[in-house]
């Protein structure tokens, strides 16, 4: 991506947004940053993201919600983005139990606003943040992208497919370029609280011990595809200049998954935290552990096929969990200022 090209990042303040904004923004391009920054989780954190971002001259940031369609068409008419990335939304499986009413107004109703704006000022290339959710329970290992995924388990999965739905027809209709990405469980420093990792962290922290939903039952424990922020990032980075043609009359829109290609043992995952929170602390440390049964709306593998991801740009995600998670806890005992 040589010129300088006007990104439009919702979810600017977010966790992938932040970061997606930084690389863009180290690249020499233009970024528009939109958040609504919400309370969902601490809003410091956000905050300190958006400190980082607004040093850059080529950064604007305007605090909106993309569920309001009159603000968004008149951003959209001012700024002209050629690339739009719709990193926003409601996140969070167990949230959404507790709370549908802000999953439909942010994923369904705010991406529906999406498209119209990119309807009515047409864009190069939408890039959307889909989940690994909508494979549900699938028990076909690895998950690809032909897979059946009409039985998610949760209303965020059901409005993340609802989005690749919406942007499948959007495009067939109105030719937007458009590619959905599905993201497989990602981590990293700035993280977001409400993942286990980070909250495993806090409550380590705490004093407190961490609950573990898998009844205890090791032989058939969780998996997950873990995947570091840095991966996700490149992925979309490399994916921006890659509009999908439309070649031989298809429709202008393909989904990929972006995940480590590498499932890992939730208690794997566990045991490499707690080795990386000792390494940041200089010392040895354990989790106290509550094992409780699996939640509602939670799935018990995770596993992405990342071959379609290879074939378009030839790029896999490569970093380890040790390497992940180290770069997570240095950052934690750092930013809560835990060394002592």
């Amino acid at each position: 991506m040589n010129e300088r090209k006007v990104f439009f990042v919702t979810g600017a303040a977010g966790f992938v947004g932040y970061y997606l904004s930084k690389k863009l923004l180290d690249q020499g391009n233009i970024v528009v940053g939109i958040d609504n920054v919400n309370d969902y989780y601490d809003v410091k954190l956000k905050e300190t993201r958006l400190s980082q971002l607004e040093p850059y001259g080529n950064f604007t940031f305007i605090k909106a919600d993309i569920a309001d369609k009159e603000r968004l068409m008149n951003l959209f008419a001012e700024y002209k983005p050629s690339i739009v990335v719709n990193l926003a939304a409601q996140a969070g499986v167990r949230y959404s139990i507790e709370n549908p009413d802000v999953y439909m107004q942010s994923n369904v109703i705010g991406f529906y606003n999406i498209l119209e704006a990119c309807r009515h000022y047409p864009v190069d290339h939408l890039i959307y943040a889909s989940s690994s959710s909508v494979y549900g329970a699938n028990k076909k290992v690895p998950f690809e992208e032909s897979d059946f995924v009409d039985n998610p388990v949760s209303l965020y999965a059901s409005t993340k497919k609802s989005n690749e739905l919406m942007a499948h027809t959007y495009s067939h209709l109105y030719n937007i370029p458009a590619t959905g990405l599905r993201f497989f469980t990602v981590y990293g420093p700035m993280g977001r609280p409400d993942m286990a990792y980070f909250g495993f962290t806090n409550k380590f922290f705490n004093n407190e011990p961490i609950q573990i939903f898998n009844n205890g039952d090791f032989d058939n424990d969780l998996y997950r595809d873990f995947t570091y922020i840095d991966d996700i990032v490149e992925g979309i980075e490399r994916l921006a200049s890659h509009a999908p043609t439309g070649d031989n009359g298809e429709v202008k829109h393909k989904v990929f998954n972006i995940g480590n290609n590498n499932p890992e043992k939730l208690m794997t995952f566990i045991e490499t935290l707690e080795k990386c929170i000792g390494k940041s602390l200089g010392k040895e440390v354990a989790f106290q552990k509550q094992f409780e049964p699996i939640k509602p709306g939670d799935v018990p593998a995770t596993y992405a096929s990342t071959e379609q991801l290879q074939q378009a740009v030839g790029f896999k995600p490569q970093t380890t969990i040790e390497e992940g998670l180290q770069q997570f806890t240095d950052w934690y005992v750092e930013y809560y200022g835990l060394k002592s």
